[in-house]
């Protein structure tokens, strides 16, 4: 999949990804990777710096944690970060009902 159809769609991606449980930067990648069945393959240059600046606007908690015996910090979902995946998941259903209507061909008269 082609990285620039990511722009502006970054942030819903890796809330939905921390919902359900807290990960390391390592293993939000791979979730990333494995819940769009290997279409997606974000950068570590890319996914970090999204996390540090969800969690400066308070999205995201993070702490130290060993995982396998090596220090990584862990993030986790706020109350801030439901809400806004709640809103990024909106913005999204209504994003792609307008592609759709544009997209779907129509019959000639």
């Amino acid at each position: 999949m082609n990285t620039d159809a990511l722009r502006g769609h970054m942030d819903a991606l890796l809330l939905s990804v921390l919902e359900n449980e807290p990960l390391h930067g390592y293993a939000i990648i791979e979730a990333l990777q494995q819940r769009s069945g290997g279409a997606l393959t974000v950068p570590t240059g890319t996914v970090y710096p999204a996390l540090r600046r969800l969690e400066r606007v308070g999205h995201l908690t993070s702490e130290w944690a060993t995982v396998a015996g090596r220090k990584r910090r862990t993030y986790r979902l706020t109350r801030s970060g439901r809400t806004a995946l709640a809103g990024e998941r909106t913005a999204w259903t209504d994003f792609t009902d307008v592609m759709t209507k544009i997209l779907t061909p129509r019959s000639q008269p």
